[in-house]
């Protein structure tokens, strides 16, 4: 059976991975594949690391796309892959990768999942996590200086020069493309509950195909 694959797409610090964790957390966790778009990053090993920091990350073309095309079919197909993993210190791709399984249900989240159109039709639910700017930058500001090996300055610098335009340019007017969109705020467990719901009952139709 194809799986139910969902989408979860937003702007830097709007708590995309926050609300796939909550759902896995509440559904069968054995079940649920979760594929984190920043996985796909472009390796940036051939240049050096001064160049490297100057790369625009909040831009569409910064993202393999094609390879997490390549790899959601092979999923849909009953394939296992391997999905990168990316090192947000050096800016490059770490060796080797994590495999992924095949499973009922699988998440994809990243900020630009919905910009490109061959793969947002790869999303059976595309849910955009939406949240204020400036709640976002002091959520970027608090992961890479504690998660990434930046500094606040970096991050700040980084922000004005990237995120914010590319924020403006993409991930914003993606968002008509959703089927759900989610504030972000303390009182989110409404849709957590009927998401999770949702996941359960493609989970439950998995293990028995004749059950509608």
């Amino acid at each position: 059976m194809k799986p139910f694959i969902i989408g979860i797409a937003g702007g830097s610090g709007s708590g995309k991975t926050t609300l796939t964790r909550q759902i896995i957390d509440a559904s069968r966790a054995s079940s649920v594949a979760w594929i984190p778009f920043d996985a796909y990053y472009r390796d940036l090993s051939a240049f050096d690391i001064s160049e490297r920091q100057k790369m625009n990350f909040d831009h569409p073309d910064a993202f393999d796309t094609a390879l997490c095309l390549q790899h959601l079919d092979a999923l849909a197909d009953g394939q296992s892959v391997v999905v990168p993993e990316y090192d947000f210190v050096a800016y490059t791709r770490a060796q080797g990768g994590h495999l992924v399984q095949p499973r009922p249900v699988i998440i994809v989240d990243g900020i630009v999942l919905f910009v490109d159109a061959a793969l947002r039709q790869r999303f059976d639910l595309r849910v955009f996590v939406d949240a204020p700017d400036d709640i976002r930058l002091l959520r970027r500001i608090l992961r890479d200086t504690q998660e990434r090996g930046r500094d606040v300055v970096s991050v700040c610098t980084q922000y004005l020069s990237t995120v914010r335009p590319m924020h403006q340019a993409f991930v914003a007017p993606s968002r008509e493309h959703a089927h759900i969109i989610i504030p972000s705020g303390d009182d989110t467990q409404p849709a957590i509950t009927l998401l999770s719901a949702e996941v359960q009952r493609h989970i439950d139709k998995a293990a028995h195909p004749s059950v509608r």
